[in-house]
């Protein structure tokens, strides 16, 4: 058995802004998938907007949920740190 003792904060942000912008990137294609939908449904007053809305949901969620999921990967870290050092850490069987 291996403990781990600490995580970096700085490679947890790499970490959970990849993987967190991976799903903002998902969840930003179901938004624009589901608002062409309601494009084609909405009224032609609202023009341009219909289209720009859904494709910034491709642009606009991978990014916040890349910078929010790396800030809070980061505090994580931090705080496994903290109480790491005061039980021990976490054990782990590596093969």
């Amino acid at each position: 058995m291996a403990t781990l003792k600490r995580v970096g904060p700085g490679s947890a942000f790499k970490l959970g802004m990849a993987v967190y912008g991976l799903i903002g990137f998902l969840i930003g294609v179901l938004f624009a998938l589901l608002s062409m939908l309601g494009a084609a449904l909405a009224p032609p007053e609202f023009g341009a907007f219909k289209v720009l809305f859904g494709i910034g949901a491709i642009l606009f969620m991978p990014l916040c949920y890349g910078i929010i999921g790396g800030i809070f990967a980061a505090i994580g870290a931090a705080v496994y740190n903290l109480v790491a050092r005061w039980v021990g850490g976490l054990e782990v069987d590596i093969s």
